[in-house]
């Protein structure tokens, strides 16, 4: 998009393009979301961003109205296969704040300075403004919905002290901690009381466009894994709960279903959200579960684009204008979905029960964390299943969200006995490639670069076994 483009995006309230870009307003040192209530400012205000990073490192600070920190991420990053789109996947699953840029380079196996320059060339920002800008996000998600101290807050959400902590909220929202606690909505206080750590953390996970949740949540349903996963809730009120191991402790999740075909906001936002609730060992890990259950609920995908692309197929046109919206489900833990697309349903549950970690709290069916691959390598090394986790286990096959797609594809075929059809499926949910078909007959062109949702379609539509 060209700026004249951009502007008339803004001008319309287009709420397609939230989190594609972000504009800022030069008279008034505000960055908004395109679809913002506001008064449409003055062409020559207006200044174009790609990334909310780079509008804060310009000087502007989030408006209170919109929230723009808080719009879906931008849908090009689970397309793109190249250094930059692999960088912004790690930053979100928060590598810089765990390993600084020299190991998100490592991952990306660029020098800390490549990695530098390509980001500041196209995205306005460096990993480190990145990162800064999701830390803000996720303390004003802690400020407002617990009653965690702030001191806890500030570390939590990766500063490293408390000064710089409160530097950035003054910066990024122009408010203090305790102004944007008291500031909270949905009745501020009163609200956060419901929502102590004991409790969980209330959040909600925002989508552009429609979102057809049923038969996501089908396919959990189907896949559930006792012990790990559970689904409970009459279909189109389901709630699906699993145990997600973390890279500082483990962590409950519940996420409920959209009642309903699609649930948008009215007017110019078209949209939504999931309704979840998380329960953390560790505050610090509020980050990463989130982004992991945005790639296994496929959040941040671009529903306009795949739809008016996969519309134009002969076969598959009715089958979208039924569904519109249909996702393509990702992984909340990549080698456990590696595992289980191996091994199966009934393996997997084996394996949970003998090697998995327990759980310090039980909470209901949930009462462990899937093994991981290193446990499993040493426990059961024969076969494939011993080759594949030994694999994961010492990084020859890396499913991480900076990983190649394609070295990853290639590793996992060099595993003894792993098929094509396996890590197809692997490459589809574990590494979310939106653009997978199994192997057999040709798909289509006019499937592309969409090829693993015309699949979910066709599974939806009794077509295709999933």
């Amino acid at each position: 998009m060209d700026e004249d483009t951009r502007y008339e995006a803004v001008r319309s309230r287009d709420g397609r393009f939230d989190g594609e870009f972000f504009f800022a307003v030069e008279t008034t040192g505000i960055y908004c979301r395109p679809s913002c209530p506001a008064v449409t400012p003055k062409r020559h205000n207006v200044r174009f961003f790609a990334t909310a990073a780079a509008a804060q490192g310009s000087g502007f600070r989030a408006c209170r109205r919109c929230r723009p920190d808080a719009v879906p991420g931008s849908a090009e990053w689970n397309v793109r296969a190249d250094v930059v789109g692999r960088a912004m996947r790690l930053i979100g699953d928060g590598v810089v704040d765990r390993e600084g840029v020299a190991g998100l380079a490592a991952r990306l196996g660029y020098s800390a300075r490549q990695v530098q320059r390509q980001l500041t060339a196209e995205l306005g920002a460096g990993p480190v403004a990145l990162a800064r800008a999701q830390r803000a996000h996720t303390a004003r998600v802690l400020l407002q919905t617990t009653d965690l101290p702030i001191t806890q807050i500030a570390f939590a959400s990766g500063f490293a002290s408390v000064r710089q902590f409160n530097d950035t909220m003054r910066d990024v929202y122009a408010s203090t901690p305790s102004g944007l606690r008291a500031a909270a909505p949905y009745g501020g206080r009163a609200s956060r009381r419901t929502a102590t750590p004991s409790a969980g953390i209330p959040l909600r996970l925002a989508h552009r466009g429609p979102y057809r949740s049923g038969p996501v949540f089908d396919l959990l349903e189907a896949e559930a894994v006792a012990g790990v996963e559970e689904m409970s809730g009459a279909r189109g009120r389901r709630t699906y709960r699993r145990t997600l191991r973390l890279p500082h402790g483990t962590g409950i999740v519940a996420v409920d279903e959209q009642p309903g075909a699609a649930r948008s906001a009215s007017g110019a936002h078209p949209g939504g959200w999931l309704d979840a609730r998380l329960h953390l060992t560790d505050p610090r890990d509020l980050t990463t579960a989130v982004q992991r259950l945005r790639r296994l609920f496929d959040l941040d995908a671009d529903p306009y684009a795949v739809d008016e692309r996969l519309g134009t197929d002969e076969r598959l046109a009715p089958l979208v204008a039924a569904r519109p919206g249909l996702r393509s489900p990702g992984a909340a833990d990549p080698e456990e979905l590696a595992v289980r697309a191996l091994v199966g349903r009934a393996e997997a549950e084996r394996l949970v029960q003998r090697y998995g970690k327990t759980l310090d709290a039980p909470c209901g069916s949930l009462t462990h964390v899937f093994p991981e691959p290193a446990v499993l390598a040493g426990a059961e090394p024969d076969g494939t299943l011993g080759a594949l986790t030994t694999a994961l286990a010492d990084g020859a096959v890396r499913l991480d969200p900076g990983a190649d797609r394609d070295d990853a594809e290639a590793a996992l075929l060099a595993v003894p006995g792993l098929d094509a059809r396996t890590a197809a499926t692997i490459r589809t949910r574990a590494l979310g490639d939106p653009d997978v078909a199994p192997p057999g007959p040709d798909t289509p062109d006019t499937w592309r670069p969409w090829r693993s949702y015309a699949l979910q379609h066709l599974c939806a539509a009794g077509e295709l076994a999933y």
